[in-house]
């Protein structure tokens, strides 16, 4: 074959995979998926008076996406290796799309708990699905860099404009509407995604692994399940003890299934062996807890004792976003010559700062005096660290394992979120005491803040002895699906 012939063929090979469509479909799905985790907290209080939650139902529109995202993460990326990632992406963003038009007209509590849970199925299949496409399509060099880059961004802006976006609606639409802002971003989405060049599965012929998916998905469940049900019943009441004990112990025979099965695993658990896939899936459990208590903390401070207004809360959570583009661009900038561990720890720390100067936040305080600053700081750790974090996970991985990779760097990140909102927001009440006077709520979201910043200290120190210091690699040939 002639230079020009294989100048010609790689071409053609690059129009096929279209990395500018692939990039773009992504950052949209990525975008949605964060925004819709917040956006519905902003309108909680008013879908309560609109659908007649209890107290205790209204906590189900979060726990019903919670718990079937959570639980099923794992076997999507799995599926996206069966069957293929454009094919379990296009399905992921349908159901997601038909489940928020549905959840924007329900007419009853359980029609939306419903919707929220079909949502969260559709989140879990186009999440891992999306990321692997991702890494497969920018294997390395400048374009991966710049393609993690613009993921983080997007995943961290979708977060903090989600609580803008759902208090503006929440006050001037109606609270539907942060169920319907969620239909023309997949129906966008979807179409582009339609025209991305589609190939064969990756994953190796094989019986599936049905009682490892089983075990995985209940084991999974049950650990959001014991976790999110906290604020109902206490870490030592029997209920959350043994939902806890039953998840533990199916997550264990997981384990052993994944290890001894003649079937094609839903984790091969060698791939635990990579120090930089298990590195990134420590740090990264812990950076979903802490992501996940920030937003919230802040949230409640602002609302609570400086008594801003739903949309204004939302204008103030734009020095995040805004920070974390800031951040992102640093990264890619440094993304060349710098090892992915340098910026993930010094990213890490960045944010911690920022955590502990939230610590430092007073009841009679103001946006300006006590949350821009460590908003902004927090934010452009988020941004440094996050890009490298997900494109380390899946360095080294198979090909045929970039779907199982990256839905195993997801769920640390939700099973993450779950437990340190939990654990951090149970820290915090206890720190409040049983007067939730301005004064005492702010102390409660200082020591919730202080906890998370010593929390990424830790990670960062994992991760600075877990992963190597690799240099960048340059660029190889796209290959994706």
């Amino acid at each position: 074959m002639t230079n020009t012939e294989s100048t010609k063929e790689a071409s053609n090979v690059q129009q096929a995979v279209k990395p500018g469509l692939i990039l773009a479909v992504v950052a949209v799905v990525q975008f949605m998926v964060s925004l819709d985790l917040s956006v519905v907290n902003v309108g909680l209080p008013e879908i309560a008076t609109g659908l007649g939650f209890s107290a205790v139902g209204l906590t189900w529109v979060i726990h019903a996406y919670a718990l079937t995202f959570g639980g099923l993460l794992l076997l999507g990326g799995k599926l996206a290796d069966l069957f293929g990632r454009k094919q379990i992406l296009v399905f992921g963003l349908a159901l997601f799309a038909i489940a928020s038009l549905v959840g924007g007209f329900a007419q009853a509590p359980e029609h939306l708990v419903a919707a929220r849970a079909a949502q969260g199925v559709g989140a879990a299949a186009l999440a891992p699905a999306a990321l692997a496409l991702l890494s497969a399509t920018f294997p390395a060099g400048k374009e991966r860099v710049k393609a993690f880059g613009i993921w983080s961004a997007m995943n961290a802006a979708g977060g903090a404009l989600g609580v803008l976006i759902g208090g503006v609606l929440t006050q001037y639409a109606g609270w539907r509407w942060v169920m319907f802002i969620s239909v023309p971003m997949a129906a966008i989405a979807l179409f582009m995604a339609l025209r991305v060049h589609s190939t064969p599965p990756t994953a190796r012929d094989g019986r599936p692994d049905i009682l490892g998916a089983a075990l995985a998905t209940a084991g999974m469940s049950l650990l959001v399940f014991g976790v999110v049900r906290t604020e109902q019943h206490g870490w030592g009441s029997s209920t959350t003890l043994t939902t806890l004990g039953i998840a533990a112990a199916m997550l264990v025979a997981f384990v052993y299934v994944e290890k001894t099965t003649r079937r094609d695993p839903l984790i091969r658990l060698g791939m635990l062996s990579n120090r930089s896939v298990a590195g990134a899936n420590i740090f990264n459990l812990v950076f979903g807890a802490t992501m996940a208590s920030s937003f919230y903390f802040v949230s409640l401070y602002l609302q609570r004792v400086l008594d801003t207004s739903p949309a204004l809360t939302g204008v103030e959570f734009l020095p995040l976003a805004i920070g974390v583009v800031i951040g992102s661009v640093i990264a890619i900038k440094l993304g060349l010559t710098v090892p992915a561990r340098t910026l993930i720890v010094v990213g890490g720390l960045v944010t911690a700062i920022g955590f502990f100067w939230f610590g430092m936040i007073d009841s009679n305080g103001s946006f300006f005096t006590d949350a821009f600053g460590p908003s902004i700081v927090t934010a452009i750790g988020f941004g440094l660290c996050l890009g490298p974090t997900v494109s380390t996970a899946t360095v080294g991985v198979d090909p045929a394992e970039t779907g199982a990779a990256s839905g195993l760097l997801s769920s640390s990140r939700q099973i993450g979120a779950s437990l340190g909102l939990a654990a951090l927001g149970t820290a915090a009440q206890v720190r409040t005491g049983p007067d939730p006077t301005p004064a005492a709520l702010t102390d409660g979201y200082a020591w919730g803040m202080t906890l998370g910043a010593i929390l990424l200290v830790a990670a960062s120190v994992i991760a600075l002895f877990v992963i190597p210091a690799v240099r960048p690699e340059p660029a190889k040939a796209a290959a994706a699906e």
